[in-house]
C-alpha cells in the first residue's frame, strides 16, 4: 500500500513537474515570440510607399515616380464593387469575425496536412485582417511561427482599427502584378481606368490575382486568369452582391487588358518628366518623390509637346534624308525564325506605323519587301527605292524600317543626328513643350537642358541689345567691311567674315542683324566693348562662364537651348529675365500645397467685390535690359523673319521673330523664335559634334521645324503686336516704324557715321577703308592706293574652328 502511494505521489510530482515544464517552455516561447512583435497601434497612422504622379497643366496624366507603383486611395472612395469583388475573393466573413476565422482555418489546417507531407508551401486561410498583419508588419515566410504572430496580431489590429481601416490598408497595400501595389495601381496598369470606372468584371478580375498574379496574368495565362475572373464573379453572386443576370453578362465579356502596364497613357513627354523628376529629386530628395505619393503639376501643354515632338522629329528625318541612304540596319538569310528576330530590330517606339521588313528582291529601283510582323509583301515606292540606290543599292535580304503608304512601302532610316526644342512662356518662364531628342528609348539624354554648344549667330542679339542699351538706335551706321585682329591660331590674324564673304559697306544695325553680318557684328562688339557684352548676357541668362572675347559675339561661348531660349523671352516681355520652370505645384498626400512655383502673394483678392479696381499682381521677374531695348529687338528680329535670314517662317504671318545660329563648318544649327506669347529654341546637330554638312544652316534645318511647331502654337496662342513701351518715340525710317528713346531719333550720331559718308556707294576700296579707319576720317588720300575693285574681294580661307560663328 505504502508502495502504491509512493508512486501515486511519484506520478503527481512528475505531472506537475511536466505541467510547470511545460508552462515553462510556452511561457520561454511566448516571450520570444512576443520580444519582437511589432506594435499594431502604429498602423493607426501607417503610410505606405505611394507613387508620385505627375500632370500637365490641363491634368493630362504625364508621368509617375515611384519604386513601388501605388496610388493611395481612402476607403471612401474606393467603390462598393471593388470591395465587395476583394471580399468574394478574399474573405467573406470579413465583417464578422475578430481577426480569425475558425472555420476558414480549420479547412486551410486540413489542407496543410498533405501539403506538409508532399513538400508543397503551406496555403493560408488567413483572413484581410491577418494578410494585412502579414504584409505590413511581419515577414512573407511561410512557417508556424509566422502564423501564430500573424494571428496574435490580426486579435491586435481588431481591436486597434475599424474594419474600414483595415480594408484600406489592405486594398492599398496588396501586391496585384503589373508592377501594381495596390487596388488604383492595378486598375490603371492593366485596364488604364480609374477605380470608379471599373466594371463588375473587370473588379473581378483584380480580387482574383492575391493568390498569385504571375499564375493568373492576362497575356501569359490568359485562360486561367479568365477562369479566376469567372470564379469570383461566381462568389459575388453567392453573397447576394450581382444577380444572375449581371453575372451571366460578366462571364460573357472578355477580359481585355493593357499589352503592358505604363505609367502614363500620354506618352509625348518622355524628355520633360524626366527632367521634371531631376529637379523634384533636388528640391524634395528622392526619397519623398519616389514615396512620398505627391501630386506634381506641370507646366506642360499637351497640344505644344505633342506638336514639338512630331516637328523635330520630322525635321530631324529631313535632314537624315537630305544626306543620303546608309544602308540596311541589319541582315538576313531566311532561315526559320528570321521573322521574331527582325521585329527585335529596335525602330524608335514613337513611330508606330514603321516596321521590320526583309527585301526579297531588287531589280534597279523595283524592290519588293516582306514585312516581319504581320509577313505581308508589297514594293517600296520607286522614289525612296532610287534614294536608297543612289548611295548604297537594296539586296536580298537587307533588313530595314517601312512604312505602309497607299498599297506600297515607304522606306525609314532612324536619323543619327539629334537635336532639341524648347517653347517657354515669355511672361511666366512656364516650359510649355520639351524634347529633348530624337526618341527617348533610343537616347534619354536631354540635349535641351544637357547639351552645351556654341550658339553661332543666335548669340548676335544680345551684343546688338548692349548696344541699343548704350546710344546706338536700330538705324545708327556700322561698317560692313573687312577687319583683322591679331591673336588667331598659331600667331595669325583673327580676320572673321560674313558667310557670304562679301561686304556691303554701312549699313544699319537693324539691316546687320537682319541679315546676320558676322563683320557689322564683330565692330560692333568691339565699340560698345565685350566686357558690356558679356555682363549683359549673364544677367540675362545665356550663360554664366562667358569670356569675353570678340570671338563669344559670333556665338564662340558655350549655352544649352534651354538656357538661351529663356534668355530670349526679354525681348519679348518687355526686358525681364524669367527663370525657366516646369513643375507649377506639388502637394503632399494629405493635399497640402508644399511647393508653388509663383511666389507672388495677391493681398486684396480675398476682399468682396465692391466696385474697386481689380487687384494687380506684379510681373515676374527681373528687369535686365530697358523695354524700350526690348521692344527694338523685338522689331528687329522680326525683320530677320520678314526680310533676313529665317524668310521661309514668314508665311506664318506678322508679329513673330527669331534668330538663326550657325557654327564654324555647319557643326550646329539653331533658330530662336518667338511671338509674343510664346518663345521657342531649336538646335540641330550631331552628339560627338561632327559637323552637319556644307548648306545645314539655322535656316535650312531648324527654321523648318520652328515653323511646323508655330503652325500648331499659333492656333493655341494666336500671335499679336508686340507690346509697345509708354514711353517710346516712334518714327518710319526706311518704309519701317523704328522707336527711340526720347531724344535719339534726332541724333546724327556724326562719328559712326563720319567714315561711312566719305564711303562712294558701289564696289569698295576696302583697303582705304580700313585706313581712314584706324587713322581717322581725315586722313590724307593713300601715296599709291589702288583703284577700287570692280568686283568684292575673294573668298577667304574660313576662321579658326573656335573663333567665329557663320550665319
Amino acid at each position: 500500500m505504502k508502495i502504491a502511494e509512493r508512486w501515486f505521489v511519484m506520478a503527481g510530482v512528475a505531472l506537475l513537474g511536466g505541467i510547470a515544464l511545460a508552462g515553462l517552455i510556452v511561457a520561454v516561447y511566448a516571450a520570444w515570440l512576443f520580444h519582437d512583435l511589432p506594435d499594431a497601434s502604429e498602423l493607426a497612422d501607417y503610410r505606405p510607399a505611394t507613387a508620385t504622379r505627375v500632370y500637365a497643366g490641363d491634368g493630362t496624366l504625364i508621368g509617375e515616380f515611384s519604386d513601388e507603383r501605388r496610388i493611395y486611395v481612402p476607403y471612401e472612395q474606393i467603390p462598393l464593387p471593388v470591395v465587395q469583388a476583394f471580399l468574394a475573393a478574399e474573405d467573406r466573413n470579413f465583417f464578422n469575425h475578430g481577426g480569425i476565422d475558425v472555420g476558414g482555418l480549420g479547412r486551410a489546417m486540413f489542407k496543410n496536412v498533405f501539403n506538409a507531407a508532399t513538400g508543397r508551401r503551406l496555403e493560408g486561410g488567413s483572413t484581410i485582417t491577418q494578410q494585412v498583419a502579414k504584409n505590413v508588419l511581419l515577414t512573407n515566410e511561410s512557417s508556424i511561427n509566422r502564423k501564430v504572430k500573424e494571428a496574435i496580431l490580426a486579435n491586435r489590429l481588431e481591436a486597434t482599427l475599424t474594419k474600414q481601416q483595415i480594408l484600406e490598408l489592405y486594398l492599398n497595400e496588396i501586391f496585384l502584378g503589373y508592377r501594381s501595389f495596390g487596388v488604383a495601381a492595378a486598375a490603371y496598369n492593366y485596364f488604364g481606368k480609374s477605380l470608379s470606372q471599373l466594371t463588375p468584371d473587370e473588379a473581378a478580375f483584380l480580387a482574383a490575382l492575391p493568390k498569385g498574379p504571375n499564375n493568373y496574368h492576362p497575356k501569359r495565362h490568359p485562360g486561367a486568369a479568365k477562369g479566376r475572373r469567372d470564379w469570383v464573379l461566381g462568389e459575388m453572386n453567392q453573397s447576394g452582391w450581382i444577380s444572375d443576370e449581371e453575372l451571366v453578362a460578366a462571364r460573357g465579356r472578355p477580359l481585355t487588358t493593357q499589352d503592358a502596364p505604363r505609367r502614363a497613357q500620354y506618352a509625348d513627354a518622355d524628355f520633360f518628366v524626366e527632367e521634371a523628376r531631376r529637379q523634384a529629386i533636388a528640391r524634395f530628395g528622392k526619397e519623398e518623390v519616389n514615396r512620398g505619393g505627391y501630386y506634381m503639376r506641370t507646366t506642360l501643354d499637351p497640344t505644344l509637346q505633342s506638336a514639338a515632338r512630331d516637328a523635330l522629329m520630322k525635321g530631324l528625318e529631313n535632314y537624315d534624308r537630305r544626306h543620303g541612304w546608309r544602308g540596311p540596319w541589319g541582315t538576313t538569310d531566311f532561315a526559320g525564325g528570321w521573322r521574331e528576330t527582325a521585329v527585335r530590330g529596335q525602330r524608335p517606339p514613337e513611330r508606330r506605323a514603321w516596321e521590320a521588313a526583309a527585301v526579297e528582291n531588287a531589280a534597279g529601283n523595283s524592290v519588293r519587301i516582306r514585312t516581319a510582323r504581320d509577313d505581308h509583301t508589297g514594293y517600296l515606292i520607286t522614289g525612296d527605292a532610287a534614294w536608297a540606290n543612289a548611295n548604297r543599292p537594296l539586296k536580298r535580304g537587307d533588313l530595314i524600317f517601312v512604312e505602309a503608304q497607299g498599297g506600297q512601302y515607304a522606306l525609314k532610316q532612324v536619323p543619327r543626328v539629334n537635336g532639341a526644342l524648347v517653347a517657354i512662356e515669355p511672361q511666366s518662364g512656364r516650359v510649355l513643350a520639351m524634347v529633348g531628342g530624337y526618341s527617348y528609348a533610343l537616347s534619354s539624354f536631354n540635349r535641351a537642358t544637357q547639351a552645351k554648344r556654341q550658339p553661332g549667330s543666335a548669340f548676335k542679339p544680345f551684343v546688338y541689345a548692349t548696344a541699343l542699351e548704350g546710344d546706338y538706335t536700330p538705324v545708327s551706321i556700322i561698317l560692313d567691311a573687312p577687319i583683322s585682329f591679331a591673336g588667331g591660331r598659331n600667331g595669325e590674324r583673327w580676320t572673321p567674315e560674313n558667310y557670304s564673304r562679301e561686304y556691303y559697306g554701312p549699313q544699319t544695325l537693324r539691316r546687320g542683324l537682319e541679315l546676320s553680318r558676322n563683320v557689322m557684328t564683330v565692330r560692333l562688339a568691339q565699340a560698345i566693348g565685350m566686357r558690356n557684352v558679356v555682363d549683359l548676357s549673364r544677367k540675362m541668362g545665356v550663360a554664366d562662364d562667358l569670356q569675353p572675347n570678340l570671338s563669344v559675339s559670333l556665338g564662340a561661348g558655350e549655352t544649352t537651348p534651354y538656357r538661351l531660349t529663356a534668355a530670349y523671352a526679354a525681348f519679348v516681355n518687355g526686358g525681364r529675365r524669367v527663370d525657366p520652370y516646369l513643375i507649377e505645384m506639388v502637394q503632399d498626400r494629405d493635399g497640402e500645397t508644399i511647393f508653388s512655383a509663383d511666389p507672388r502673394r495677391c493681398r486684396d483678392c480675398g476682399r468682396p467685390f465692391t466696385g474697386q479696381e481689380s487687384p494687380r499682381l506684379e510681373q515676374r521677374g527681373t528687369q535686365v535690359i530697358d523695354p524700350i531695348t526690348a521692344y527694338q529687338m523685338s522689331s528687329m528680329l522680326e525683320g530677320v523673319v520678314r526680310r533676313g535670314t529665317a524668310a521661309s517662317a514668314s508665311s506664318l504671318g506678322p508679329w513673330v521673330g527669331g534668330k538663326t545660329g550657325t557654327t564654324n563648318e555647319y557643326r550646329s544649327a539653331w533658330f530662336v523664335g518667338f511671338s509674343s506669347d510664346i518663345v521657342v529654341g531649336v538646335f540641330i546637330g550631331f552628339d560627338d559634334n561632327r559637323p552637319l554638312g556644307s548648306g545645314e544652316t539655322g535656316a535650312t534645318g531648324p527654321v523648318p521645324v520652328f515653323t511646323d511647331f508655330m503652325r500648331v502654337a499659333l492656333r493655341e496662342r494666336p500671335a499679336r503686336p508686340f507690346v509697345r513701351p509708354r514711353n517710346a518715340v516712334f518714327r518710319t525710317v526706311n518704309g519701317i516704324e523704328e522707336a527711340f528713346r526720347p531724344g535719339t531719333e534726332r541724333r546724327r550720331e556724326e562719328e559712326r557715321r563720319a567714315p561711312a559718308e566719305q564711303i562712294p556707294t558701289g564696289p569698295q576700296n576696302y583697303n582705304e577703308v580700313i585706313r581712314r579707319e584706324i587713322e581717322g576720317p581725315d586722313a590724307p588720300p593713300a601715296a599709291s592706293a589702288p583703284p577700287p575693285p570692280t568686283t568684292p574681294p575673294p573668298p577667304k580661307k574660313e576662321p579658326a574652328e573656335d573663333l567665329s560663328g557663320l550665319y
